[in-house]
């Protein structure tokens, strides 16, 4: 499913949320330090594996009868609980909504009304999707996923980005731990609704620790219980050690804890705190033992007394120097541009269960046959194929005995494993045997957006509404890659040539060989060497080698300027042009003729002016020459989708190469060895705050 960011609520701890992933639980992650904006729930999860159905099809119309029946059938029910099925096959649709224990019968109704609507709007036409929210669940497939009550795939997770003190680490994961495990106790043993809350009291800091936990009323105790249990295990050492607050949303079974209380009512089940502090120490005048064993006992409190400070001393001393040689660590990684993690295949456990065979592959590309290639590009060839289970593949083959683009393609695999997004490339597997170094990728049916923005021809595919659709696309991914993953991503090298497109014309950014991984606290890097793509690199990169998230804001600016006129921004030995793209869209900007740029297969067409005008606004002010005057991406996609947000007047862009052949005069040594190697590229309740949806990479 597509990560989404959720949003602040009336809580202040900041909270961090994402999908969990089967064999590769977790494997991706998190998001960013707190945002101030982020989405709110309901956290959607979009199986856009399962393929799509079309507009007013019996697929979509079976939806809808669910959608009329489900909600009040949950509603009516005592354990708030529904299931049904719709249509008959191949057009069967399967449905489950499960409202939280402690809601009402009309506030059940109204949540899983609304969840039907955001499921057709956030995972518009795709054939299953799951959508989390407070009080409610919904979840609905073309399979048949009730028959199994104990499969609980397809859910998130969230945990509190602020930890409690490291003195009172332990003693609060002992007591949420024990709080959790009760409650669900309590749920299992529920014979109606499988539901369960609870509280203890804690300490000054935390007076009370307070915990949920639920499954469906058609699991037995045991099951539930199973449920419960073994999805705290896998996940509480990991990812709730010390945590404020944590929450797991299952299909099946769900639990969560705060230090606030989040649920309806009084708890169902108070366990006792923690014993009382110990007696208090001896008053300073208290008249000391006369007894040897007295004198004995001062000794020997003497030697402590001494000891412990010493001891203390020498531990902080160590503390010390093991943080400063972190840190020194940290830094010198950091300027050799090497990544913060192991990009050594026999290091990456996470990917051993998207590992494929050579001879699979062979299979598949028939021996990487010629005409299966799909294209070429620096570091190799991508062709298709097909796996025995009729599932369409591309893979990237590194050139054999070549050492160039080893790393790049490391750091891709690492990259790609834990970013999933509906607007990014899907990784289906990697093979690493014998000399050869793949990586399989989903199939796009419709190439890269080069091959047809540029041709003549198959430019006519791309209407206006197609254009925007694909804007929106790449925009809202490369959001996610900058503010909703964890791993905070400059894509370093976005040009159409890497922005795919699937059957209905969906983006997805593939090519990730240049990203570059930011730390949480860190806003941009510097390298000495310069990688990309000539005509989308912007001038702080070019020049200075400074590199951060505008720099991907100021390509995405280039590509939406090549969208609507249909022209290459690189393009300058064209007879037809005399001055880059840039140039050319600011003076009919400032002349106001802007529409004599527009593709010559949009005229004449119903492109509304209005539409056209705004985008080349928002195309401009992401190209603005100071990184600090480009919007960040959550802004460009609320100005991409806001009709009544004022646009600011850009400035004209001098990084621009008037009326010549050869720019590199312009630019420093470091910028032209780059252009060197470039043109050896052939193709190219209240919840916590800031809870951010992440990536899925499990079977639904």
């Amino acid at each position: 499913m597509a990560m989404t960011m959720a949003m602040s609520y009336q809580h202040t701890l900041p909270y961090y949320l994402f999908t969990s992933a089967g064999a590769l639980l977790l494997l991706v992650s998190l998001h960013l330090p707190p945002l101030a904006t982020a989405q709110p729930l309901p956290w959607q999860r979009c199986n856009e594996t399962a393929g799509n159905f079309t507009e007013k099809s019996a697929y979509q119309a079976n939806i809808r009868r669910l959608a009329a029946t489900i909600p009040k059938n949950a509603s009516s029910s005592p354990s708030l609980f529904a299931t049904g099925a719709a249509g008959a096959a191949p057009d069967t649709v399967y449905s489950l909504a499960l409202c939280r224990g402690d809601t009402n019968a009309s506030s059940c109704s109204s949540c899983v009304e609304k969840a039907f609507d955001y499921a057709q709007q956030l995972c518009a036409l795709n054939k299953g999707a799951a959508m989390f929210d407070d009080p409610c669940i919904l979840r609905y497939a073309d399979w048949d996923f009730l028959a199994n009550v104990t499969d609980n795939r397809g859910g998130v997770l969230a945990f509190s980005f602020d930890n409690v003190s490291r003195s009172e680490k332990a003693a609060f994961d002992a007591a949420s731990g024990r709080l959790v495990n009760a409650t669900a106790d309590y749920a299992a043993a529920d014979p109606v609704r499988r539901f369960g809350t609870g509280e203890v009291a804690f300490d000054e800091s935390y007076p009370k620790i307070y915990s949920l936990a639920q499954c469906t009323p058609d699991m037995a105790a045991a099951d539930c219980r199973t449920c419960l249990g073994s999805m705290y295990r896998r996940i509480a050492p990991t990812y709730f050690g010390g945590k404020h607050g944590g929450r797991v949303f299952g299909v099946r079974c769900s639990f969560r804890f705060e230090t606030y209380q989040f649920f309806s009512g009084r708890a169902l089940l108070q366990l006792p705190g923690p014993p009382g502090p110990p007696p208090p120490p001896p008053a300073v005048n208290a008249t000391p033992p006369a007894t040897a064993q007295g004198r004995r006992r001062n000794r020997t409190g003497l030697v402590l007394a001494i000891a412990l400070p010493v001891a203390a001393a020498i531990l902080a001393l160590a503390v010390t120097c093991f943080c400063f040689w972190r840190r020194r660590t940290a830094a010198a990684q950091k300027d050799s541009g090497k990544p913060p993690y192991s990009t050594n295949p026999d290091d990456i456990q996470s990917i051993d269960p998207l590992l494929l065979e050579l001879s699979t592959l062979r299979a598949a590309t028939d021996n990487f046959a010629e005409s299966n290639k799909l294209g070429e590009g620096g570091f190799g060839a991508v062709y298709k194929g097909i796996l025995s289970d009729g599932q369409e593949i591309a893979v990237k083959r590194l050139s054999l005995g070549s050492s160039q683009g080893i790393e790049e393609l490391k750091t891709e695999l690492v990259l790609v494993a834990r970013l999933q997004h509906k607007n990014l490339v899907r990784l289906i597997g990697v093979c690493f045997e014998e000399d050869e170094k793949l990586i399989v990728y989903e199939y796009m049916p419709n190439r890269s957006l080069d091959t047809i923005l540029f041709d003549s021809q198959r430019s006519k595919e791309l209407d206006w509404g197609k254009r925007l659709k694909i804007v929106n696309g790449v925009a809202r991914g490369l959001q996610y890659l900058h503010e909703e993953s964890q791993l905070k991503i400059v894509h370093r090298d976005l040009k159409p040539s890497n922005v795919l497109l699937d059957s209905d014309f969906n983006p997805k950014i593939s090519d990730f060989g240049l990203a570059k991984l930011f730390d949480m606290d860190q806003s941009q890097g510097v390298t000495s060497h310069i990688a990309g793509t000539y005509g989308y690199m912007a001038p702080e990169y070019a020049m200075h080698g400074q590199y951060s998230a505008k720099s991907d804001v100021f390509s995405l600016g280039v590509l939406i300027l090549e969208m609507v006129t249909g022209r290459k921004s690189n393009t300058f030995d064209d007879s037809e042009q005399s001055v880059d793209l840039l140039s050319l869209v600011w003076e009919h900007w400032t002349t106001g003729t802007i529409a004599e740029l527009l593709d010559p297969f949009l005229l004449g067409r119903r492109t509304p002016q209005d539409q056209m005008s705004k985008l080349v606004n928002i195309g401009l002010l992401c190209v603005q020459d100071n990184p600090a005057d480009r919007p960040m991406m959550s802004s460009v996609n609320v100005m991409l989708s806001s009709d009544t947000v004022s646009l600011q007047v850009p400035s004209k862009p001098t990084f621009c190469i008037p009326e010549m052949q050869d720019p590199s005069h312009l630019y420093s040594d470091t910028y032209n060895r780059a252009m060197k190697l470039q043109s050896t590229d052939k193709s190219k309740a209240p919840m916590s705050p800031n809870e951010v949806t992440l990536t899925e990479l499990e079977p639904r």
